[in-house]
């Protein structure tokens, strides 16, 4: 086995090598860029309109709570046992 023959190629390996983390280089010196398509505007625009809205409808809560406070709501023992058990299937 020729010593030379080891250099030389391992010469030519070494220059790809430069080469190579040269062009790295180059590319860790440009900007990153992020687009956001426009369905991915919509998803973030519907995601912020529904955390800041409220959990708890008051135009339907309303009225019941102030039955409530007023003593004025009633149940029956009967209907919600109807309910029930339709709501079970039995």
């Amino acid at each position: 086995m020729r010593v030379e023959a080891y250099t030389q190629v391992q010469q030519v390996y070494g220059s790809r090598k430069t080469s190579k983390i040269n062009g790295a280089e180059k590319v860790r010196s440009g900007r990153d860029a992020v687009e956001i398509s426009g369905l991915g505007q919509n998803i973030q625009a519907v995601k912020k309109a529904v955390s800041e809205s409220s959990d708890i409808r008051e135009e339907l809560t309303a009225p019941l709570k102030a039955k409530i406070q007023n003593g004025e709501y009633d149940v029956s023992g009967e209907s919600f046992a109807d309910k029930l058990i339709e709501k079970l299937g039995m």
